[in-house]
């Protein structure tokens, strides 16, 4: 096994951090607290070439993999962005990009790939529904056969950034539960462009927590038309083609937990440097130092776990265990960083001058979304350990 980090790699750190110089906490603190898009930061790392890392070359993007992925969502949190910054790249490099590569006809992917890479589209996922959760295989939301088309109908909560994307990729039924033999056939993904504009579509806003600077929806569509070209790939293939983006999709979440929770450790030791109490630095405080301590090592564990899931990925070897240990590893190390960020800076921490308190917030959606921590649990125990499924 060779460590050593290639020239590309380092190449890329060293961007990452040129980007957060640009767009210090303080630029994000801004945009949490006024619920504004982050345009500028979006349109920087476009112009420089980040939103197209994924996307091949002949649509222009660089054809970059996922251990690359994991290293630019990585750095560019712990540069400044935090989990608004890496959540930002996540629709468009995963849920986007990769199911276009997978399933896009060539027609698709001339269309919408060079739209991911621009830098001023961001892509939004319609997956989720109010009485389904995690369990995508309840979606109800149906798509009607109607002529040569369909006719979409049905509810989808916590999509992302769907107000304003021009791009959204749904996933619904297309035969109903009595047509089908398996949960599993059945489900179909279309693309819908500008939802917003379509008067068959309703957006609301969902008041949330955090990451405030992109606004997730609840959507509604009452007879939404869509046509053989809006599918992706073969009618009754979304469920495969949502289970060839999960390993990704958790590879990357892994990368903004483990940026996250080493910004929040950064600020913290800062602070416990240069803020004394009782005559010496607060740093010097076991009770401070060791919980920081702790929650380093748990991230650099992580941090190694996931970069093997993204080699396994390029690899094209199965990465299953390694993706969802990963990502139960990182999340919860980065909760403890943040929490304890949190508790170091004291009274301070709790104030919105400082960031701590908002990283936080943004740690906690990462033991939720996109999968719990405890879905993560129930893949290691019945897929690893052996034991019988408990759901």
């Amino acid at each position: 096994m060779d460590f050593t980090e290639s020239p590309q790699l380092k190449m890329i750190r060293d961007a990452m951090k040129d980007i957060g110089r640009q767009f210090p906490p303080a630029y994000w603190r801004e945009k949490d607290a006024t619920k504004t898009f982050p345009s500028e930061f979006w349109e920087t790392m476009g112009k420089a070439g980040w939103t197209a890392a994924l996307v091949p070359e002949e649509y222009g993007g660089s054809g970059l993999g996922a251990i690359e992925m994991a290293v630019i969502v990585e750095e560019v949190v712990a540069s400044g962005a935090g989990g608004t910054g890496g959540n930002l790249l996540i629709s468009n490099m995963v849920f986007g990009t990769m199911s276009l590569i997978n399933h896009g006809n060539e027609e698709q992917k001339r269309k919408y790939l060079p739209m991911l890479a621009d830098g001023k589209s961001v892509f939004a996922m319609a997956l989720t529904e109010p009485d389904a959760g995690s369990n995508a295989l309840e979606t109800k939301t149906m798509a009607t056969r109607d002529g040569d088309g369909w006719l979409l109908n049905g509810t989808k909560v916590f999509a992302t950034n769907a107000q304003r994307a021009p791009l959204l990729l749904i996933l619904c039924r297309t035969k109903r539960f009595d047509e089908v033999k398996r949960k599993t056939d059945g489900l179909s993904n279309f693309f819908l462009e500008n939802p917003a504009q379509n008067p068959g579509v309703q957006i609301n806003a969902i008041d949330k927590m955090g990451l405030n600077a992109m606004q997730t929806n609840q959507m509604f569509f009452q007879d939404v038309r869509l046509e053989k070209s809006n599918l992706l790939g073969k009618e009754g293939d979304g469920w495969r083609q949502i289970l060839d983006v999960l390993n990704p999709e958790r590879i990357v979440t892994s990368s903004i937990a483990v940026g996250l929770g080493n910004l929040a450790i950064n600020t913290a030791v800062k602070y416990a440097n240069e803020r004394k109490l009782f005559g010496r630095p607060i740093g010097a405080n076991q009770g401070l130092a060791f919980p920081l301590a702790e929650a380093k090592a748990e991230l650099e564990a992580a941090r190694a776990l996931n970069y093997k899931a993204a080699w396994l990925f390029d690899q094209g070897l199965p990465c299953g265990a390694e993706v969802n240990m990963a990502k139960y590893v990182a999340t919860e190390a980065c909760w403890k960083a943040c929490d304890w960020a949190v508790q170091v800076h004291g009274g301070y921490g709790y104030t919105r001058d400082y960031d701590v308190e908002r990283w936080l917030r943004e740690a906690r959606v990462a033991r939720i979304a996109p999968v719990t921590s405890q879905m993560a649990l129930n893949f290691i125990s019945e897929h690893v350990l052996g034991l019988p499924r408990s759901y």
